[in-house]
């Protein structure tokens, strides 16, 4: 979700690579010169090893503290007393995740992929997506609203990053999956016709924002119509709104909390008004308070996820979750936020889709395997519930992975891991293509974990 460039590293997980390969600074990594003095690693051989890794916290400040914070507990930062928003593993140059030894060295993941990507990631990963992993696998602990947001498309992001690269730092789209650990709620896409109209009979203060022609177009508008004609007066109506004075936004506010205030003496208000009510609370006299009358309110239960696609509108709200994504920071803001909006761009990029988010279930792929697969190339999740003494494989298959201990103790073993293969709460493996895991749950509760990899079906 949001994007910054301030990182810092989790605390040290231990690293016993296992590659047998030429050295640099004790890592036992390969460097290019090795081949010649390696004959038995050629440049697409597959990796020997497993590998620990080391990844980076971003401390936003809607992050959770302390022992409420789930990425604090993974990354061992529970007694720091900042925010710990989000743990990232992956290869971003905002916050790359590194390759460290039980002495301390370390090396980028991102550096020792580019030496041999064939090999790291794969041939076919790497003839799409070059010489890094194309996806980027999250943590996110949310104790406050995240922005009105959403991410470019590919041709959009290659624009704004030659327009504004201090701003967006990368020209790759961004589509993205959550997946609840907790309770998870957020705002996501456009609401139906039908509820729209409610809200333009129901809501004067919006109503009031919103041009009477465009109000009258919706109001008439039939469900079955949801088609050009009525996403372009959805799009003028909503950039209106958006585009209001402060002032206007504020009296409108302000006559909205009165007039709920007052209701909320003789009827019950409805979880949606309760929100825009929390929300004002938090960003007084904010644009993005209105918007939410505009947007789907979803609420996960633990295991279940949703996946937003380019130009889709959304904020995250609280609860806990596992993200992954295309490798991408790009992040469009418009309300619920003191960061910089770029409500033009926003308002002209959106699709103005109204339906309700689809909400995955995951897949059962073997005993205690559930599986994740959204409509994207770059990436897919794998979730692993292992009771204790109960074992899983994990085939091996042509991309690169990311394993997360999210709770529990047990083993991994592959080939190539000169370590015992320990693992606990807070660790990270990435697994090369081509490479066998098994997992064992050895502790005294149940071990979760999280795969991340390329979507299976882009093999096929």
């Amino acid at each position: 979700m949001a994007s910054s460039s301030t990182a810092s590293s989790s605390a040290p997980m231990g690293l016993g690579l296992g590659l047998g390969l030429g050295a640099m600074g004790g890592l036992g990594l390969l460097l290019p010169a090795d081949r010649d003095r390696d004959p038995e690693l050629e440049p697409c051989s597959p990796p020997r090893g497993v590998l620990r890794l080391r990844g980076a916290v971003q401390h936003y400040e809607w992050g959770s503290r302390g022992d409420a914070s789930l990425v604090a507990r993974l990354a061992g930062e529970k007694g720091e007393g900042r925010p710990c928003a989000e743990l990232w593993m992956g290869t971003h140059p905002a916050a790359p995740s590194s390759l460290v030894d039980e002495s301390g060295g370390e090396v980028s993941l991102r550096e020792w992929l580019a030496r041999n990507p064939a090999a790291l990631l794969g041939r076919a990963v790497t003839a799409r997506w070059g010489g890094d992993l194309p996806f980027l696998f999250k943590v996110l602990s949310v104790a406050q609203p995240l922005s009105i947001q959403a991410h470019p498309d590919r041709e959009l992001a290659r624009a704004l990053h030659a327009l504004r690269p201090t701003t967006y730092r990368d020209a790759n789209h961004k589509p993205e999956m959550a997946i609840a650990i907790t309770e998870f709620r957020a705002l996501c896409g456009f609401v139906s016709i039908q509820e729209l109209k409610d809200v333009l009979r129901t809501v004067p203060e919006v109503r009031m924002l919103v041009s009477k022609e465009d109000a009258a177009k919706l109001l008439t508008a039939k469900e079955h119509d949801g088609g050009i004609g009525v996403r372009s007066y959805l799009q003028s109506a909503f950039t209106k709104l958006m585009a209001t004075s402060k002032e206007g936004v504020s009296e409108a506010i302000s006559k909205l909390k009165s007039r709920l205030n007052g209701e909320s003496k003789i009827r019950s208000i409805t979880e949606k008004e309760q929100l825009i009510l929390s929300l004002e609370q938090k960003y007084p006299g904010d644009v993005g308070v209105l918007s939410a009358f505009f947007f789907n309110y979803v609420k996960l239960s633990p295991g279940e996820a949703l996946y937003i696609g380019a130009n889709e509108p959304h904020a995250y709200l609280s609860g806990e979750c596992v993200e992954c994504m295309a490798t991408s920071d790009n992040v469009i803001r418009a309300g619920l936020t003191p960061k910089y909006k770029d409500v033009q761009t926003l308002c002209s990029m959106l699709t103005y889709k109204q339906m309700f988010p689809e909400i995955l279930q995951g897949v059962p792929v073997q005993p205690y395997v559930t599986r994740y697969t959204p409509p994207f190339d770059e990436f897919e999740v794998d979730r692993y519930l292992l009771p204790q003494g109960e074992l899983a494989t994990m085939s091996p298959v042509p991309g690169p992975s990311i394993f997360l201990v999210m709770t529990g103790e047990g083993e991994i073993q592959a080939d190539g891991m000169s370590d015992e293969g320990k693992a606990k709460e807070g660790d990270v493996f990435f697994v090369p293509p081509r490479t066998e895991v098994k997992l064992h749950a050895s502790g005294p509760g149940r071990l979760q974990l999280y795969r991340a990899g390329v979507n299976s079906r882009f093999f096929c």
